[in-house]
């Protein structure tokens, strides 16, 4: 049984200052985008160490979006804190076998609408592309072994 690019779970972790209120404005022009992403608003990126995406991932989230605010964070270094941690994170997902392509930092503005659909929609190209994050946990997995006794 295949899964659709549909039916995976997009996290998108929205700044308040940025992706947030991106898609609120969104909401308010009563336009539509995938249903499968789940928007967590939050003060900044920069406060989510680096293995909670890590967790994310093996919890059965399929990819990150990270969009914030980019150098208009309201918060002093917030904007390169955000970055430099992400950049932390790619070596660790390569190490467990996943797809650096799961998670991506993006600049979305308050009046960003059709970059925050156009994000969504270029990720679940990518997820048809690389498939559901299980099959690359699967895979990285290490061989346990055999317990039945013969030997």
């Amino acid at each position: 049984m295949s899964i659709s690019s549909e039916e995976m779970k997009i996290l998108i972790l929205a700044t308040l200052s940025g992706g947030y209120a991106g898609a609120d404005s969104v909401g308010q022009l009563h336009a539509s985008y995938a249903p499968n992403t789940y928007i967590l608003p939050v003060v900044c990126p920069a406060m989510f160490p680096e293995d909670f995406y890590l967790r994310a991932f093996e919890r059965g989230i399929d990819a990150i979006l990270v969009m914030y605010s980019g150098t208009d964070c309201p918060y002093k270094g917030g904007a390169e804190r955000t970055a430099q941690l992400i950049n932390k994170v790619y070596p660790l997902m390569t190490e467990r076998g996943l797809s650096t392509r799961r998670l991506r930092l993006v600049a979305i503005c308050t009046v960003c609408t059709s970059a925050f659909m156009r994000e969504i929609t270029q990720m679940n190209q990518t997820l048809a592309e690389i498939g559901p994050v299980q099959n690359e946990l699967i895979a990285a997995a290490p061989v346990q072994p055999s317990t039945s006794g013969k030997g």
